[in-house]
């Protein structure tokens, strides 16, 4: 199974990379939305892959994050949730807060993702929930997602776009809390863009 892959981005397109790993040889890679925002073309990339092989295609799919993939592979044992599903899940907002999304029991923050409905949703937190152990308690988990999606409804009431809206709220470091201070920090992010 093809692991990880170095190399240089030969091309790219809306959802996948070429990446020229060594000896001429490109792989195709589905990757998240924010790896273009870190990456440009012909720059070094490392990236954690999975490796989908059904009977008509093989498909890789790349993560910056050892702990992306993780995640991305506890998705896949959800039955229902395929990779195209599990990488728009992944696409909406910054891993952690997914993980708080799932401990607190969340629903509707996993079904603004297109084709996944409150059924599969609660599939989702119903199976993934024990697999990854408390990451904070829920209350706490459910105060900081409530802090999260106000940050971005205030946001998108300022006139920016749900995706500039959670691009800014992927930046924001985990020290800054308060959905005021988390505001005043996505505006500066987004006035320099």
């Amino acid at each position: 199974m093809i692991a990880k892959i170095t190399g240089g981005v030969i091309l790219s397109a809306e959802k996948f990379v070429v990446i020229e790993a060594g000896d001429g040889v490109g792989y195709k890679v589905f990757v998240l939305p924010e790896f273009f925002r870190e990456h440009k073309k012909e720059s070094a990339v490392s990236v954690w892959t999975f490796l989908r092989v059904r009977e008509d295609e093989m498909s890789l799919y790349g993560f910056l994050e050892y702990a992306e993939l993780e995640f991305f592979e506890l998705l896949l044992s959800v039955s229902g949730v395929g990779p195209k599903s599990a990488m728009n899940i992944l696409s909406i907002a910054p891993l952690d807060i997914l993980k708080r999304a799932v401990s607190a029991g969340d629903v509707s923050y996993l079904t603004k993702v297109s084709g996944i409905g409150r059924k599969i949703a609660e599939k989702i937190v119903l199976e993934l929930k024990e697999k990854m152990g408390a990451t904070a308690s829920t209350e706490e988990g459910k105060a900081m997602l409530k802090d999260d999606q106000d940050t971005i409804e205030a946001l998108q009431s300022l006139g920016y776009s749900q995706r500039e809206a959670r691009d800014a709220l992927k930046e924001i470091p985990e020290s800054i809390s308060g959905i005021s201070n988390k505001v005043k920090e996505a505006l500066k992010l987004l006035g320099k863009k």
